[in-house]
């Protein structure tokens, strides 16, 4: 066996024992685990169900059982289509919108885990959801016939986002904070809840434009005596 055919048997060899270990874990809960290896979407299809009815978490601490990962990749979609047009010229809109479609789907599988999770360090969040983009694109995805959407772009869209280098990155990731902090006072206004805790991410936006609209959401945050 030459050296790239180790590599790629060693590398084949890591993925089987993480799918294993996904297949041990998660898939083994659920009531109706996707068929796996076909060359039909619809087990991916079927997937993406959970993405609606898994909640974030964040707010769940609140009291507050609301959003799902579907809703909040959602608005964020609508969002990436309303950038500032000085900021829209530099930037290709398609694909930050399905950046923003793309960028959670991990969690129909790993949930939706937070920084407040202190059991699940950062790198271990990141390596859970690559695992499980490795699983969708690879076990789910991986014999259907490429169309408009293949599954290489899902993963490529998917690691961009993590990498958080490109423009577009960057402004999703800004857009994903914006849609937090809109929902932030929007909780607060229909549940009576101090949700300051959340306000910080306000200074965690990186592009100016974004910057302003941040600073009028929070301006709109009850004022509290």
């Amino acid at each position: 066996m030459d050296p790239t055919d180790r590599q790629v048997a060693r590398v084949s060899s890591a993925f089987c024992a993480r799918t294993n270990l996904l297949s041990s874990t998660v898939l083994s809960t659920l009531p109706h685990p996707p068929e796996e290896n076909t060359t039909s979407p619809i087990p991916f299809f079927h997937l993406l169900e959970r993405l609606k009815t898994t909640k974030r978490e964040g707010w769940r601490r609140f009291g507050i059982n609301g959003e799902s990962i579907s809703d909040h990749m959602y608005r964020m979609s609508i969002m990436t289509m309303f950038a500032p047009p000085e900021l829209a010229s530099k930037l290709n809109i398609p694909h930050c919108t399905k950046m923003a479609l793309i960028h959670d789907m991990a969690e129909s599988l790993v949930g939706d885990i937070t920084p407040v999770d202190k059991d699940v360090t950062k790198t271990e969040k990141a390596r859970r959801e690559a695992d499980v983009m490795d699983y969708i694109t690879e076990t789910l995805l991986g014999k259907i016939p490429g169309g408009a959407l293949s599954a290489q772009e899902i993963k490529r869209v998917f690691q961009e986002y993590e990498d958080n280098v490109t423009l577009e990155a960057q402004f999703v990731h800004d857009i994903d904070k914006m849609e937090l902090l809109l929902q932030m006072v929007e909780y607060e206004r229909a549940h009576e809840v101090d949700l300051s805790e959340f306000e910080h991410v306000a200074n965690r936006v990186q592009l100016p434009e974004i910057k302003v609209w941040a600073q009028q959401v929070v301006a709109e945050r009850p004022k509290r005596g």
